[in-house]
This record gives C-alpha cells, structure tokens and sequence, in this order.
C-alpha cells in the first residue's frame, strides 16, 4: 500500500521471497513496496554486469525506465572463499541456464567435498541500487554476512544456499534460523538497515 508520505516503490526482482524479506524490512517504516511481476509482461533485465553492484544498477534503472517509478535493483549471491569469490554473481545460475536451487546446491558441495570446515569459509553479498522514475541511479548500499558452508542442508527457511550457509555465532544454518532472527543479521538486513535512512531522507528532501 502506497504510503501518504513516500511513493510506492517496486522491486525489480520475479522472486517471491525476495520480495517479501524485503517488503517485511520496509513496512514498518511505512514504505510500501510492489513486486515487478506485479506490472504485467516487462521485458527481461540481462544481468551481465561484472558486479553485484553492475546488475543492482541495471535492474533498478531499465526497470525504473519501464514503468516510470521508484525502483529498487537488488543482487546478491554467495562468494565462497576457496572457489575464488565463486559463485558470486553467477550465483542463480551457478548449474547451469536451467539452475534450480537443488543443483546449485549440489554442484556447490560437489566443489567443496574434499576441504576441511576451516577452509569453507563464505560470505552472502547484498547490493542494493535505487533508480529514480527516469532511470538514474540514486543511491548504491552493499553488506555482507559471514558464514561457512556445511555439506548436509539444515532447515527448511530461507531460499537459495541458506540451507547450507552457518552461521558460526548461532550454530544455525539461514535455512533454520527464523525470520525474525534472519531479518536482524543476514547481508540483505545489514544492507536495507543503512539504505532506509538514506531512502527516507532522499523521498523527503
């Protein structure tokens, strides 16, 4: 629902958990926010950017261009420390074209098989960009959260590589962790947590 005080603002991204981990980040500071599956048969973003902050960008700007409103661009992906920063921003698509999260998953300890837990360290990455109606880029927001990949999945929460991703401090993987505990920690809270200052601000000025 379209605050009296902000514009509505929509999500460039087709996945429904994304949008509603990010929806459930900005109700409650009265922004209201709409998924881009929400707007009819847009035409695909390419994300072929060399950056997490290169396909926020796109999203955000071609989107905003589209459909004439706010827009918010959001990429991130698992960068797992002994496989070079990989998957990274192949992260979705780490299979193959046809990626679901089961192979990607699959694949991912497939790499991983022959190390040890202290050489499985990994970080989820969050970039944020925000595209004004016309399509320039406003604001950029990046975080991260530690973790280690553990072989057997945990927990049945989260989407993606969550239920492989530990959290050493919780001894709980993301798939396990509650939405509640999730929304306070994970690299796309830390992102949203500086971004909605800076957003309200930017709405209001």
């Amino acid at each position: 629902m379209e605050s009296d005080d902000f514009p509505l603002l929509v999500l460039a991204s087709r996945n429904a958990k994304k949008a509603a981990e990010v929806d459930a980040l900005l109700e409650p500071h009265g922004i209201g926010v709409k998924a881009v599956s929400e707007f009819g048969d847009l035409p695909e973003v390419i994300e072929d950017g060399d950056s997490f902050e290169e396909n926020a960008n796109k999203k955000a700007s071609q989107t905003a261009k589209h459909i004439g409103q706010w827009t918010i661009g959001e990429d991130s992906g698992l960068c797992v420390d002994a496989l070079k920063g990989a998957p990274g921003i192949y992260s979705a698509r780490f299979s193959g074209e046809n990626a679901t999260d089961a192979s990607n998953n699959q694949l991912l300890i497939e790499k991983l098989s022959d190390l040890p837990a202290a050489k499985r360290a990994a970080h989820y990455v969050c970039h944020i960009a925000l595209s004004d109606p016309q399509g320039i880029i406003r604001l950029n927001v990046e975080r991260r959260c530690n973790g280690v990949i553990i072989d057997e999945p945990h927990g049945e929460n989260g989407f993606g590589y969550d239920p492989h991703f530990m959290i050493p401090e919780y001894n709980h993987t993301f798939g396990e962790l509650s939405p509640v505990v999730k929304k306070c920690i994970s690299h796309r809270a830390k992102a949203f947590y500086e971004f909605i200052p800076r957003l309200v601000h930017l709405l209001n000025t």
